[in-house]
């Protein structure tokens, strides 16, 4: 089973920067909502066969992984499945991804490491799903595994009889989501930024603010807070 490519995204009227914020966003989390029943569909009838390899998985991953380049209005750098750890017959860990201008499967830059012997259970993008059984958005942060760039990372949990299989998700490189979205906040205000939960900056249209700088504690009084319905973000707008 595949995913159906989502519908483009129509323009829509904001009438504050939440819901751009949130309009934006959302196209990530609606296709992976998509995707991760699919899979678990898929996932479900190859575990009837006998244990699964990372072979296996990589080739029902594969076609719909891509087909979220094409079909998510925005600007995907990476796509795919992370295994929940111990879960498949020949690696402890392993990610089903592709990525770049060329969409190419990921192949880690240093030999020294192998992508199926990672334990990646304390990064966010695979921690905060498998904890809570919700969609994500995570970051920003460098993307040592992946890309080596400022990166967003919005992963969704796939189940199977409630039990936790691992997460489909993409990337977004934060250049590309700053071009995508400053320009259109700046519509709004000199000094907007958007924020994760723990008040560190995705994007802002303040030249004084940088993408990982951070905005907490007394630092909060200055400003306006709005969150964005059905992610762990906040618009912050200066008073």
């Amino acid at each position: 089973m595949s995913i159906h490519p989502a519908p483009p995204a129509s323009p829509i009227a904001t009438e504050h920067p939440v819901d751009l914020v949130t309009e934006y966003f959302g196209r990530a989390l609606d296709a992976l909502a998509a995707w991760n029943l699919a899979l678990a569909d898929d996932i479900a009838a190859m575990r009837r066969s006998g244990p699964i390899t990372t072979d296996q998985l990589d080739e029902v991953v594969e076609p719909s992984a891509l087909r979220l380049f094409d079909t998510v209005d925005l600007p995907v750098y990476g796509s795919g499945f992370i295994a929940a750890l111990d879960s498949l017959a020949d690696a402890n860990s392993h990610l089903a991804w592709w990525q770049g201008p060329q969409q190419a499967k990921l192949v880690l830059a240093s030999q020294s490491v192998n992508k199926e012997h990672i334990d990646y259970s304390e990064l966010e993008w695979y921690r905060v799903p498998h904890a809570t059984g919700k969609p994500h958005v995570a970051g920003p942060y460098v993307d040592y595994l992946c890309s080596d760039e400022y990166t967003i990372t919005v992963a969704a949990p796939v189940h199977i009889d409630g039990e936790f299989v691992g997460a489909v998700a993409l990337d977004l490189l934060i250049d590309r989501v700053e071009r995508d979205l400053t320009p259109r906040l700046a519509a709004f205000g000199d000094d907007i930024s958007v924020v994760n939960g723990v008040g560190r900056v995705l994007i802002s249209t303040s030249p004084a603010r940088e993408t990982g700088d951070t905005i907490r504690g007394g630092d909060l009084a200055d400003f306006e807070r709005f969150a964005c319905p059905g992610m762990a973000l906040d618009v912050l707008i200066a008073r």
